[in-house]
């Protein structure tokens, strides 16, 4: 399936799985991993996908930002990790892609603050409350 937004087209991928939390309006909370600073190294953040992803080349790691998901893992998690999401801010319609690197607790998404969240935070109304409403998708990481 292909989706032409804002002049562009984005190939979405079906879910990885057949799990039925919600996508819609979902609370996203942001994370300092500043993988610019670390060298877009998973090990140095004690990233959950690092076992899996950490040895892929630089230019797989530094290709889109990095998140967080923050639903049920299941017993497959790592089946979760490399892929890519659509995340678009409620707000504003501001939306980017993001590949899953990490895993966490207390449902939604944690997006690194540098090259997710401040970049579809265009109001910066995320940063005033300390997260934003969004809704998300699986996508390509094409």
């Amino acid at each position: 399936m292909t989706m032409i937004t804002g002049g562009r087209a984005l190939a979405v991928a079906a879910p990885l799985m057949a799990d039925t939390w919600p996508t819609s309006n979902v609370h996203a909370t942001y994370h300092w991993y500043n993988p610019q600073r670390n060298g877009w190294d998973l090990n140095s953040v004690d990233a959950y996908c690092a076992p899996w992803d950490a040895n892929k080349p630089l230019w797989w790691r530094e290709r889109f930002g990095w998140a967080a998901l923050c639903e049920p893992w299941r017993s497959s998690g790592r089946g979760y990790c490399g892929q890519c999401i659509k995340v678009t801010n409620h707000a504003t319609g501001q939306w980017i892609v993001a590949r899953i690197v990490d895993k966490c607790n207390g449902g939604g998404l944690d997006l690194d603050y540098e090259t997710v969240f401040k970049k579809i935070d265009t109001n910066g109304q995320g940063q005033e409350k300390g997260y934003l409403k969004v809704d998300y998708e699986w996508a390509s990481c094409e």
